[in-house]
């Protein structure tokens, strides 16, 4: 990132660099993600816990910090009901987290197999369904971390009046007709929000690290060495997801 730019944008100079127009990201952007060894500006690098082992910290930076983000935009207060539409690496460090933050807060998971919801379950969601299902109660925040459309039209339909949904996904693709589903009166009408989270900020890992180590927050993960990087991702594609996948460089 070229910082004498972002010494003159809005978004960097009030803690929101994530909207910089500007903003590289590693992978999509800059080289080095799949590297033993990388440079990276010190504004964006963060002391690991000693808590946490290398296969346990990889899904912190990612899944888990952009989970943080999401769940602080949800705006959720203590005793409200959080719904989580999709359950994998961020969607299960979100129940973790929101536990610990709001313990007399339900949790209600949507997902598309019963392993998942399973998974919800022992993790201590109250309830959890199908995407098509109908919640047993109205909640007050959803987060969804799919990249489909249709979980965001059957989001809505599960919101409270003023409720929010938070779209925690890098991109939306393939059934786009599901939106011509959507009925103002029933899915958007009460004053309901939605809110896309765009990347993270310093200050969400920062803040996120402290808390994961507080809390002494453990994700779920599938290690594969780099090798198996393919098979890993045709699991993702098949369903078959607990927790965060790792791959790991030898």
């Amino acid at each position: 990132m070229d910082f004498s730019a972002c010494r003159k944008c809005k978004f960097c100079l009030s803690d929101h660099e994530n909207l910089c127009r500007d903003f590289k990201a590693t992978g999509r952007d800059a080289n080095g993600v799949y590297a033993q060894y990388m440079v990276v500006a010190e504004h964006f690098a963060y002391a690991i816990p000693e808590f946490f082992s290398d296969e346990s910290a990889a899904p912190l930076l990612c899944a888990g910090a952009i989970g943080y983000r999401s769940l602080q935009l949800t705006g959720l207060q203590n005793g409200q009901h959080l719904g989580l539409t999709g359950f994998g690496a961020s969607g299960h460090l979100v129940l973790k987290m929101a536990k610990h933050r709001y313990p007399d807060s339900k949790v209600f998971v949507f997902a598309r197999n019963a392993a998942e919801r399973k998974f919800a379950l022992e993790l201590g969601a109250v309830w959890a369904g199908d995407s098509k299902e109908q919640a047993p109660c109205k909640l007050d925040c959803i987060i969804d971390t799919t990249p489909a459309w249709e979980p965001v039209v059957e989001a809505l339909a599960n919101l409270d009046s003023g409720g929010r949904l938070v779209i925690n996904a890098i991109r939306k693709e393939g059934d786009k007709r599901s939106l011509l589903n959507l009925d103002y009166p029933l899915h958007l009408w009460q004053e309901k929000e939605i809110k896309s989270v765009a990347n993270i900020t310093r200050r969400d890992v920062t803040e996120f690290l402290d808390m994961a180590a507080a809390m002494e927050l453990q994700p779920e993960i599938q290690v594969f060495p780099l090798e198996q990087a393919n098979h890993a991702l045709l699991e993702m594609k098949s369903g078959k997801i607990r927790g965060a996948k790792v791959l790991k460089i030898e």
